[in-house]
């Protein structure tokens, strides 16, 4: 890969983490001004209340619902759905034809053609998923030779986005172990991509540089305040003080 290559993947890796990340998770943090975004346990959310900020204030419970909303649930579930966005767009030139195959490339470590299944991180899968991926990894070899084509087990692989091999769930390595499907993970499938064996550091910077434009803390503020004052949230907060 050429400078002008890894700069073109860095530059859609910026846009797609705007676009698809960034505002998708303003229009969600806003969606939580309404108290029917969110299933209240009026048990639970008090205490929840009390053990963030010392009491039971509309305030303090609209803050108890929506930060692990915002900082976690939802930011997380708009990774993992923008997936192929992120293929299709930050990994364009390297999008297979192939059904459920989401990116070809020639491994930069054993020159070897690799079908690749992207993943988003190292806990994404679950154990109906294995079976499914090992059965059409099979119907790929199966349809290969059946057109004359030389495609290996070794060269179907799942490639995971972040993370750290030692970091994979039980489920992916039964894929690995069982299964005999190889993958790479983080910096390992970076560099079997790219050639580059610092582009995974360089990705990680580029979006760091990027999210600082992601200052949400004023309509983090906004939103916890109409939810606030919802007769939902002022009711509860109500029934705690008598």
């Amino acid at each position: 890969m050429n400078t002008n290559e890894k700069s073109e993947i860095l530059k859609k890796a910026q846009e797609w983490f705007l676009s698809s990340l960034v505002d998708n998770h303003i229009k969600n943090t806003e969606k939580l001004s309404n108290p029917s975004e969110f299933n209240i346990n009026p048990f639970l959310v008090s205490y929840l209340a009390s053990y963030l900020t010392g009491n039971c204030s509309p305030e303090s419970i609209a803050k108890a619902l929506i930060y692990p909303r915002v900082l976690g649930q939802s930011i997380t579930t708009s990774f993992g759905t923008n997936m192929q966005k992120f293929s299709t767009e930050v990994l364009s030139s390297f999008g297979s034809a192939i059904p459920g195959i989401d990116i070809e490339f020639v491994d930069q470590v054993d020159k070897q053609k690799k079908y690749c299944q992207l993943k988003a991180g190292p806990n994404t899968i679950n154990k109906d998923d294995v079976k499914t991926i090992h059965e059409h990894f099979g119907g790929i070899i199966r349809l290969a030779k059946t057109n004359n084509l030389r495609i290996a087990n070794d060269d179907l692989i799942i490639c995971v986005i972040y993370g750290g091999k030692n970091e994979l769930s039980g489920h992916y390595k039964c894929l690995e172990n069982d299964y005999h499907h190889p993958i790479f993970v983080g910096q390992s499938f970076w560099y079997r991509l790219t050639g580059d064996e610092f582009f995974y550091q360089d990705l990680i910077a580029t979006i760091v540089a990027v999210s600082e434009q992601a200052d949400g803390k004023e309509i983090i503020k906004r939103t916890v305040r109409k939810l606030a004052s919802s007769d939902v949230v002022i009711a509860i907060s109500n029934s705690v003080k008598r």
